[in-house]
């Protein structure tokens, strides 16, 4: 695909600043600050086999309000590869989700944590950290779960029986260590399937698939160990934030029983927006309802900024002139379609 050919809101703008950060074992981490300098902070974790660049549509939706900071998670992008496969761990999410928000938001501060699968899982992973809780305002699961992952992956049909063979079929499928070449038809309709729902373009399904066959096969295996194994219900339990919860309603990596879930087990759920005809990347999918999602969760829970401080008006609509939906107190809500 030509760069002519990318959606324009999936093209990652230019950061006003670039960061290194080291987490607790070393590992350097990648940091992109975007937006308004001084404006509330929102932070955005990306998932397994993305990068940065994944968050580009939600960026273009909350830049001219936010200051928005974004990192690729330990591998992925420009961040540094684990030297061992013992630094691929739930802790080690954790710990650079807090190396990360010590450096971009100062003590006393807070910022709103959206996470997108793996990086709905590192917010999980990392509550209890007084790093991470004393710097958090609310959050913003979208498209993720906290356990239990292969016994609900839809890839594999129900009508393969017994429910074991399924669950090692997808174990064998996420921990591939072949690599996935050059993207070709048969990759192409592979990843759709697993990844993106019936709605999505063929512009941003073609967006996903590059930054999967991007990623190293052995860091995308070795995450899918750790995603194999993964229980981060206790730290779910210890997110006292006010948390909202978004899933594609054709989720088949994490479906929407995980954000039932989730919903159950949150100390102050603040709604489950259910996306119809949307699959596992709702962010590059629907990027407007999420920006939404994520742009009311910052009105209601960190400290307001005038409209004029930032030089913006705030119209309602985003860049391509749709109006952003209506937000309903409902504790579960389906966006339209």
């Amino acid at each position: 695909m030509s760069r002519r050919q990318i959606p324009a809101d999936c093209l990652q703008p230019a950061p006003a600043e670039e960061l290194a950060v080291r987490s607790a074992d070393g590992t350097r981490l990648h940091v992109e600050v975007h937006g308004q300098p001084g404006a509330p902070t929102v932070l955005l974790a990306h998932g397994w086999t993305c990068t940065t660049h994944f968050w580009a549509p939600v960026i273009h939706r909350l830049a001219d309000r936010y200051r928005v900071v974004v990192y690729d998670q330990r591998g992925h992008g420009r961040s540094e590869i684990p030297s061992s496969r013992a630094r691929y761990s739930t802790r080690a999410l954790a710990e650079d989700l807090a190396a990360v928000l010590t450096r971009v938001v100062p003590e006393g501060e807070r910022a709103v944590l959206a996470g997108h699968s793996m990086g709905g899982m590192t917010i999980m992973a990392g509550a209890a950290r007084p790093e991470v809780a004393g710097r958090t305002a609310a959050a913003v699961l979208i498209s993720t779960g906290p356990s239990d992952l292969l016994a609900e992956v839809r890839i594999v049909p129900d009508a393969v029986r017994p429910p074991g063979l399924r669950r090692f079929l997808h174990r064998q499928v996420l921990r591939s260590r072949l690599p996935l070449g050059p993207v070709g038809p048969v990759s192409r309709a592979g990843l759709k399937y697993a990844i993106m729902g019936t709605d999505a373009p063929a512009e941003r399904t073609e967006v996903a698939v590059r930054m999967a066959h991007a990623c190293p096969t052995g860091v995308r295996a070795n995450w899918a160990r750790v995603l194999d194994r993964l229980d981060v219900r206790p730290g779910l339990a210890r997110l006292a934030v006010p948390t909202a919860v978004v899933v594609g309603a054709e989720d088949r990596l994490t479906p929407p029983v995980h954000a039932h879930r989730m919903v159950a087990a949150l100390t102050d759920p603040q709604g489950l927006l259910l996306l119809p005809g949307v699959g596992h990347m709702a962010p590059l999918e629907r990027p407007a309802e999420v920006a939404a999602e994520i742009d009311r969760m910052a009105t209601a829970h960190l400290p307001a900024r005038r409209a004029e401080d930032s030089g913006t008006e705030d119209s309602g609509a985003d860049e391509s002139g749709a109006e952003r939906p209506t937000v309903t107190a409902d504790p579960e809500r389906t966006a339209v379609a």
